[in-house]
């Protein structure tokens, strides 16, 4: 298969295998976006003078066409095609022939794929949003149900004051929705079109860069070739550390789930279909997947590094190292997205048992509440806390 770049001469083989990777895979998710962009590209050819109005519709007729292949995976990139950018151009050249090598014009794989992983990214942070919301729903939910009950809050993992679980699930929510304003501060930056920065050093060609932008559905051009190249890997860095804060929040769900419905607690009930059981101990409910939604956050959070890590230290320009970024940061969209989804159905499925929350408001637990009372007498703060740790029977040396 010609490759984009083809200059005469043959790559060796085990080098070809080792710089291609897994992008003929990983491109699949990409393709389309890269489809949608080439049609705009091509447009913008068209208005500046670049094609003719019939080339233009040659190109667009299949283009179309093979994004019907695409959406209904009659299409593949072959491991020899490198990625979706030589793919698409190999199809045109079978389609329409010497017109399709006039697509390239003004655009290099550069800002090419910067173009489509932008649209990506959108989407995805899109889904991500709506899974958000619909969590913050069950979240409501589940307030509606059992917010009014009562029980011992921890400080140190040990009984500390009174709360409720409207106070609990709603803290949960209100940390959700600090994580959607994040969402949107980095769906504001990635919403520029790096579409006409070619290789990092702009193109020597007249071009409509606002034209295709807008086609596109970009909020504005992103204006200097240098900062477009440099912004891949500090915007997905960026992307990382966004869906990092929402595991984050979701580690804290699954800790909380999972300490409230020890049995020696029992605060919370996990009904038996989201546990999973022993093959030793005939007894055992084992939270799972709350389990592995703590453990999915550090794989994102090793993920972020892995992406700082890799871009770190390169000098302005394109880098082959760069290419390790879109698996990454897919594959850290699709655990963020199958977390909430499981945090979803758990707070749809899970109790409260009132009986163990009342018993958990033991007398030390209103200690603070009869310290105020004291307070409300005229007596100093420091003086009431005295009396009722004496009351307690608390010693200097266990107060905590």
């Amino acid at each position: 298969m010609p490759k984009l770049w083809e200059k005469g001469y043959s790559l060796d083989s085990l080098v070809e295998l080792f710089t291609v990777g897994k992008d003929f895979l990983t491109d699949m998710r990409l393709i389309k976006y890269d489809v949608v962009a080439s049609m705009a590209h091509a447009e913008m050819l068209t208005r500046v003078g670049y094609l003719s109005r019939e080339e233009f519709e040659e190109l667009k007729v299949a283009l179309e066409k093979l994004l019907k292949l695409i959406e209904t995976s009659q299409f593949s990139i072959s491991p020899s095609e490198e990625d979706c950018h030589t793919a698409i151009e190999n199809f045109l050249v079978r389609e329409v022939g010497d017109t399709a090598k006039k697509i390239h014009t003004a655009r290099s794989r550069n800002d090419q794929v910067l173009t489509a992983l932008r649209l990506l990214y959108k989407d995805q942070l899109r889904e991500v949003e709506q899974l958000i919301q619909q969590l913050q729903k069950q979240l409501k939910l589940f307030s509606s149900k059992f917010g009014k009950i009562k029980f011992a809050g921890f400080t140190h993992t040990r009984k500390a004051m009174p709360t409720d679980f409207k106070t609990w699930s709603m803290a949960f929510y209100d940390a959700l929705s600090d994580d959607i304003k994040l969402l949107k501060v980095t769906f504001e930056l990635i919403d520029q079109c790096p579409l006409g920065t070619g290789a990092g050093y702009g193109i020597p060609a007249k071009i409509d860069r606002r034209f295709t932008a807008t086609r596109l559905g970009f909020r504005k051009v992103q204006k200097n070739p240098i900062h477009a190249q440099l912004s891949r890997g500090k915007y997905e860095f960026l992307l990382l550390h966004v869906l990092s804060q929402i595991s984050f929040d979701l580690n804290r769900f699954a800790s909380d789930i999972i300490f409230f419905s020890l049995p020696e607690i029992g605060y919370l009930v996990l009904p038996k279909e989201l546990c999973t059981g022993s093959s030793l101990m005939p007894h055992k409910l084992n939270p799972d997947p709350l389990e592995l939604v703590r453990a999915y956050h550090n794989r994102i959070v090793a993920r972020q590094m892995e992406c700082v890590m890799i871009v770190d230290n390169l000098i302005t320009g394109y880098h082959r190292d760069m290419q390790l970024l879109k698996e990454i940061v897919l594959e850290s969209f699709d655990i963020v997205r199958q977390l909430l989804l499981v945090m979803g159905l758990v707070f749809g499925k899970l109790k409260v048992n009132r009986k163990k929350c009342e018993e958990s408001l033991t007398e030390e637990v209103l200690s603070t509440e009869r310290v105020y009372r004291l307070v409300g007498k005229g007596i100093p703060f420091r003086d009431a806390y005295k009396i009722v740790a004496q009351e307690l029977g608390v010693r200097e040396d266990e107060k905590t």
